[in-house]
């Protein structure tokens, strides 16, 4: 099938140059020069992200591992799901045990992939895996040089009361949130593996 018989062609733009405004530690910014539908051209900006995780850890009696972190960008202590992000050649099963372990000692028997989100469609490349982890047993954690976070356990009733009260606001995490709510009405099965 070719490119302009896809049901979507009369929407796409096609990149005409790219280019690299700044590459940090793991993050790029791009500008492009696209083709717009009607044969028009202007430019796209976005940053190019490696890719993370999130992980919706559950206790047996139904608390949830959770984390208070504080978010430079926004200048504000965020609760959320543990989530990092994926190193270079790691695939996401790999990168959310790895992150549960590091951020909050916590190791799971038993690991099911949810799905993928794109949180920041309108200027970033990010695409975030959504993990479930149960069966889990307590060690040290292994915070990374400069990573500064508090685990604690919530309910999700507790997430929704403070989600409605503008005291969650990580999209993540709701996303997480709603997909817990649809497995636990038996709505959304998952497929679980041992890990």
């Amino acid at each position: 099938m070719s490119q302009s018989d896809l049901p979507d062609a009369h929407l796409r733009e096609e990149t005409i140059e790219s280019s690299t405004v700044y590459k940090g530690h793991f993050i790029e910014l791009r500008r492009d020069r696209v083709q717009l539908p009607d044969g028009r051209e202007a430019a796209r900006e976005y940053v190019v992200h490696p890719g993370a995780v999130m992980i919706v850890a559950m206790l047996p009696d139904g608390q949830l591992v959770m984390e208070r972190q504080y978010r430079y960008p926004v200048r504000q202590t965020m609760i959320e799901f543990p989530a990092g992000k994926l190193d270079a050649g790691e695939g996401g099963l790999a990168c959310a045990q790895r992150e549960l372990w590091e951020e909050t000692g916590y190791k799971a028997r038993r690991w099911a992939k949810a799905g993928i989100m794109h949180p920041v469609i309108g200027y970033a490349t990010e695409i975030i895996e959504i993990w479930f982890a149960d069966e889990l047993t307590l060690g040290e954690r292994h915070l990374d040089e400069g990573e500064f976070l508090d685990v604690f356990q919530a309910s999700l009733d507790e997430l929704e009361n403070w989600m409605r009260d503008g005291q969650l606001t990580d999209v993540k995490t709701i996303v997480g949130m709603m997909w817990l709510s649809k497995y636990r009405a038996g709505l959304w099965p998952l497929e679980w593996i041992t890990g």
